[in-house]
């Protein structure tokens, strides 16, 4: 797929960052996103910015793990 040829994946394909165990919220408010897989902060979401520079979804999604529940 690429950018320049109009190709971008559709919402529902792209990963959610918010559930991926390498996210993190960074303490630095100019750069808040932080992706520890690549390792860079970033002013908007890490997949976001992956689609931006590679031009493809991020292949780094890795799903946080869900917790038992407790009965």
């Amino acid at each position: 797929m690429s950018i320049l040829n109009g190709n971008k994946p559709a919402v529902k394909d792209r990963p959610d960052c918010w559930k991926c165990q390498y996210f993190a919220v960074s303490w630095d408010p100019k750069l808040p996103y932080l992706c520890r897989l690549i390792g860079f902060k970033s002013r908007v979401i890490p997949a976001m910015e992956v689609m931006r520079i590679d031009g493809k979804a991020c292949e780094g999604f890795k799903a946080k793990p869900t917790a038992a529940v407790k009965p």
